[in-house]
């Protein structure tokens, strides 16, 4: 999956500098300059800076840290031979000989931990993280995600423990329950791992570990969401000691995950990104109103995402530098590269000038016949009406967006109960959909000096889409661009509804 957030990455404004002879002078004693020193030191920026300060001066010993997330020899050596052989049972003599010798010595960890890395993420950080992990813990609970995917390790590693605790293994069964993982990479890893998570949800293997996150991608706005941060530290050892000690006492939270089904006539063909796959076909509610006849044989894709869908402009954007990055790889070699190459390509896409350039019906979202969605404790589907101004739809579930940008805003309780709006949180069931208009409104709303334009909160969304003036829409979902061809004669529809299982994280505040 994808590690670049297909949003603006735009560069964070300079923090407002504090004037330094108000801050040190014994002199200032005015309440209003007073007031000011109070704000400067409370702002965010200052706060953060003095949390990093205070943990920084926090020494953790490797060997107690080892201690708590290291697993027993035997229970290690067992997790690999079955990964290796894709057996749960594949438990040799020798294992059980080893179980044997350190049968008084064995004491389960106090949070046995296993990490996914990828190693492609983070530049040159990869290798070199993936071994200093190996140092802090033990070499069979670092997995490369280029030799080993978590579907694996769910079924075949996890799957050992579970045989030997329905063998009465006591190590086994509380080195099972007490599990947590984190994830080295991008906002589209950590989905990739989140979304085989699930199926143990759906097999009622419970319970299901808990996630926590070493952010390595460009936009990171998962790991950002959760307080693990928005890139890989500069001083990356000591930050890593303080984050495996963060995922092994972090509260649990839970995140909410959609279900996206695209449905369109058969034999169009579309180029779809990794996380949506083909699968049979589903049903429509039949009781909605639609544009002429359905075809006879339809083509369905699914997917899962936890940050966001677009459609539009934000989308058509990612898709061009998406493209651009695989023709020409080493062009984006770096998050900060990329942020700068993304940048450039939006100016050139005609959204800050679109009146000079092009028929500004063109640059709009035309193409939708419907736009319907369930309200806030409603089973009902309600038609909004899509604004004439609006490039890009986006529904977003999480509050960071665009490396770290809060869209939506931090609304008053009084504009919430004018609208019919709730306080906007990453597991209350619902999506928060937003417009952009065109080039410069999105760049004022990612430097957050204004919102976005708010059109509903949803708990399920449907999009009835039909080839017009455009042969194709752009879509996306957490970072994940492609081009969706349009049919004048068949609409395509879009649903998108919450998945039934929660994902579990950690928090790394």
């Amino acid at each position: 999956m994808s590690e670049t957030n297909a949003s603006p990455d735009n560069v964070d404004l300079p923090s407002p500098a504090v004037d330094k002879t108000e801050v040190i002078s014994p002199t200032v004693t005015s309440p209003a300059t007073m007031a000011d020193y109070r704000a400067a030191l409370m702002s965010p920026w200052m706060m953060e800076t003095l949390k990093t300060c205070v943990l920084s001066g926090v020494r953790i010993d490797k060997e107690e840290l080892k201690k708590k997330l290291t697993m027993p020899r035997y229970l290690r050596h067992v997790m690999r031979d079955c990964i290796r052989y894709q057996d749960q049972t594949a438990m040799s003599r020798q294992i059980i000989g080893e179980e044997e010798e350190e049968e008084e010595d064995i004491v389960p960890p106090e949070t046995p931990m296993v990490v996914f890395i990828n190693t492609h993420s983070g530049g040159r950080h990869g290798p070199v993280l993936k071994e200093r992990l190996k140092q802090l813990m033990s070499e069979e609970q670092v997995f490369d995600l280029t030799d080993v995917k978590p579907d694996e390790f769910l079924e075949h590693g996890l799957g050992c423990l579970e045989v030997l605790a329905s063998l009465g293994d006591s190590c086994a069964k509380e080195v099972r329950e007490r599990m947590r993982i984190m994830v080295a990479g991008g906002d589209g890893t950590v989905g990739w791992v989140l979304g085989c998570l699930t199926d143990l949800h759906k097999k009622g293997r419970e319970p299901v570990p808990p996630v926590g996150i070493i952010p390595l991608g460009t936009g990171n706005d998962l790991s950002r969401s959760f307080s693990w941060g928005g890139s890989f530290p500069f001083s990356w050892k000591a930050a890593i000691n303080r984050g495996l000690l963060k995922a092994c006492t972090g509260r649990i939270c839970r995140l909410d995950s959609w279900r996206i089904s695209l449905s369109m006539p058969e034999d169009t063909i579309v180029e779809a990104p990794h996380s949506l796959i083909r699968t049979e076909e589903f049903s429509l509610d039949e009781g909605l109103e639609v544009e002429g006849e359905l075809p006879e044989e339809v083509t369905c894709y699914e997917g899962v995402f936890y940050n966001y869908f677009s459609l539009g402009m934000d989308a058509q954007v990612a898709h061009g530098f998406h493209t651009l990055r695989n023709e020409k790889p080493y062009l984006a070699n770096g998050p900060i590269a990329n942020k700068i190459i993304y940048s450039g390509y939006s100016c050139t896409q005609g959204w800050f000038l679109t009146p000079c350039t092009s028929d500004p019906s063109l640059r709009g979202l035309k193409n939708i016949l419907r736009l319907h969605v369930k309200k806030f404790n409603s089973l009902e589907w309600e038609q909004i009406p899509v604004p004439s101004s609006v490039r890009a739809i986006v529904a977003l579930n999480l509050h960071s967006y665009g490396s770290g940008r809060n869209p939506w805003g931090n609304l008053k309780p009084e504009y919430l109960e004018k609208r019919g709006f709730v306080e906007a949180n990453v597991d209350d069931g619902l999506l928060e959909i937003f417009g952009l208009k065109q080039g410069w409104h999105a760049s004022f709303v990612m430097v957050e000096l204004i919102s976005a334009k708010h059109i509903a909160q949803a708990a399920a969304i449907r999009l009835e889409i039909r080839g017009g003036e455009w042969k194709d829409a752009y879509m996306q979902m957490d970072g994940e661009p492609w081009k969706q061809p349009l049919r004048s004669e068949f609409s395509t529809f879009v649903e998108i509804k919450r998945e039934p299982f929660q994902s579990y994280m950690i928090s790394g505040e």
